[in-house]
């Protein structure tokens, strides 16, 4: 770092990383919030992918963006826009400007702005700056092409592998932007390239080069910046996806249970990550089973729970509709099962990679008959090793399957992960059969006090049994037709249900003389919780109510819902989550605030909305 150039402290800053499908861009935002969260900062970050599997090179369709929010202190979204925006392509900068502040830093490969990259991208003129209205004077224009190919001219690399690593200089350069340092890059490609080490170090080459470009020409269109984190918390940190925390939260409830993990699933964007990394983790007793279809996949779990493991089955809004008959059978059997739905746009097949919160009522009531079903949905990345763990503890304790909701926006984002200590986090134990009912024992004998049948898992002397789709009798386990009974049983199972303790809402903000309650569920904390914070700091008395357990709702939900003047519901969708909350608490009419856009909220726009109800 040269002496004379001046290295200012920020706050926060947001950095959008946009090029072809190709070009790299998730795997450079991905090291840059991991180089971030290393040091301590506060991260949220978006992958924004392209719903075309391979778009035409150049094309306004294929660009694939990466957003990441870096703060010294918390930060709750991935940021409305962003300061510094990489652009390196023609349609990246066509498409993508729009999420870039106004006199945000634009870098730029300008190898890529050529007559026929213009063209692709609908410019009109040769004058593309002046096109989209941008000053030039905020533009660092490099011939990144050009010189990642000088640096690699005696790699013995092929062009189209050097090509490869253009996303790195554009990386090197943000780093020193942003006074970042290189090692922890260099260390996550060794990693990451392990078997290919001359991949590994034609990347760092790459990646040093750009930091060099910037510390040599000095072209910041400001300066220098450094992010200091404010109140560090001791411990091992990561940066982490929604998807991965996930994984690790089903693999913690299954060793703190003592059970093996079972994983039946089908591949489906965008939860096929949770898949993968299951399936890296034989060694800690998980198994994953790749099935045909999605209803085998629950099926397969549902074999698995019958015989005694931890069992999960994974999928989107598309494959709840395909396995909704097989959990239905999970719910009268009475078997513990985790169903992960990543919620993504729809309907039909809608926007694959993009995120809603429209699955609601499908996960309530999807389903044939009385069938009541648990469900939980996770607040944030981080976040989803806790709702992970949770769900499992409710299944296994509670002999049901559970519904856990995330969404493309927390599954495909991450941030910084704190490593838990498994011994902080509460027990799990399934209400096995007791060796004392050998002999009495039927297979839906109850614990008279929550309602809980117990369970046999098979290979135990004396505790043979069957359990099948038919309405079974309440005594005898037995078949049966009878009205009474059936009446019965769907009581039964749906008391269960509805008497499954969780935790109380928790209110945040003024909460005590709030003018104004926001309300969401699941993922859209983080940005109702920044609309609140950005309220409260202009004088306004503002509270936030985000809920995590769907079903049941928590006890005190009636009387946070009535004891503020204005309620509003805020959620992705058309307003699932305030009907709900309609049909459960009388006389409860709050404003609503819908977006189905695919895209996460904007907090200036929910602020601007919350202030016309205030």
């Amino acid at each position: 770092m040269a002496n004379n150039l001046e290295i200012k402290n920020l706050e926060q800053v947001v950095v959008r990383f946009s090029g072809d499908s190709g070009d790299g861009m998730q795997l450079a935002g991905n090291i840059f919030s991991t180089i971030s969260a290393t040091v301590g900062n506060s991260i949220s970050t978006f992958p924004d992918y392209p719903a075309d599997i391979r778009a035409p090179q150049g094309s306004l369709t294929g660009v694939s963006g990466f957003q990441v929010h870096i703060g010294a202190e918390k930060v709750y979204t991935p940021g409305d826009k962003c300061d510094v925006l990489v652009a390196m392509n023609a349609a990246a900068l066509k498409t993508q400007y729009k999420y870039a502040k106004q006199g945000a830093a634009i870098i730029i490969d300008t190898d890529s702005f050529k007559k026929t990259d213009l063209t692709k991208a609908q410019f009109q003129t040769d004058d593309y700056l002046g096109e989209m209205g941008i000053d030039p004077d905020r533009v660092i224009a490099c011939p990144l092409t050009t010189m990642v190919k000088d640096c690699l001219a005696d790699s013995g690399m092929d062009n189209k592998a050097i090509l490869k690593c253009r996303n790195m200089f554009a990386l090197g350069l943000v780093c020193w932007l942003f006074d970042r340092d290189l090692n922890i890059a260099f260390n996550f490609l060794k990693e990451k390239f392990a078997k290919k080490p001359g991949v590994a170090e034609a990347n760092i080459k790459v990646i040093q080069a750009g930091y060099d470009y910037g510390h040599n020409t000095h072209s910041s269109v400001a300066n220098v910046y450094r992010i200091e984190t404010k109140n560090k918390v001791p411990g091992r940190y990561m940066d982490i996806t929604g998807n991965k925390a996930t994984a690790y939260g089903l693999i913690a409830a299954a060793e703190k249970a003592g059970l093996r993990l079972y994983l039946g699933s089908y591949p489906i964007t965008p939860a096929t990550d949770v898949l993968h990394e299951l399936s890296k983790h034989k060694s800690l007793g998980v198994t994953t089973v790749q099935c045909e279809d999605e209803i085998a996949g629950c099926a397969s779990a549902i074999g698995a729970s019958f015989a005694g493991a931890l069992a999960c089955t994974s999928t989107s809004g598309p494959g709840i509709c395909l396995k909704s008959e097989a959990m239905n059978l999970a719910v009268i059997l009475e078997l513990p099962l985790v169903v992960l739905d990543v919620q993504r746009g729809g309907p039909a097949t809608g926007l694959p990679t993009k995120s809603e919160q429209t699955d609601l009522l499908q996960a309530l009531y999807g389903r044939n008959g009385e069938s009541p079903m648990p469900v939980l949905a996770a607040t944030s990345p981080v976040d989803c090793f806790d709702a992970a763990y949770e769900a499992a503890k409710i299944a296994l304790e509670y002999m049901t399957p559970v519904v856990l909701l995330t969404d493309a926006f927390v599954a495909n984002g991450s941030a910084a992960f704190k490593l838990p200590d498994l011994k902080n986090y509460p027990a799990i134990n399934p209400p096995y059969v007791p060796q004392e009912m050998l002999g009495t024992w039927t297979p839906y004998l109850r614990n008279e006090a929550n309602k809980v049948r117990y369970w046999a898992i098979p290979g135990r002397e004396g505790f043979t049994h069957i359990l099948g789709g038919l309405e079974k009798d309440n005594k005898t386990g037995a078949i049966s037709t009878n009205p009474e009974n059936h009446d019965l049983m769907c009581r039964l199972r749906a008391e269960k249900i509805a008497n499954i303790p969780v935790p109380n809402v928790e209110v945040e903000g003024d909460k005590d003389d709030a003018q104004l309650l926001l309300v969401g569920f699941g993922s859209t904390y983080g940005h109702l919780h920044a609309a609140m914070d950005e309220m409260r700091a202009n004088g306004k008395k503002v509270a936030l109510a985000q809920f995590k357990y769907i079903n049941p709702l928590p006890k005190n939900t009636a009387e946070v819902m009535k004891k503020y003047p204005k309620v509003v519901v805020a959620e992705q969708n058309l307003g699932q989550f305030a009907g709900y909350l309609r049909m459960k608490v009388d006389g409860f009419v709050p404003y609503q605030f819908n977006e189905v856009k695919g895209q996460p909220f904007v907090v200036s726009e929910l602020v601007e909305a919350f202030n016309k109800i205030y």
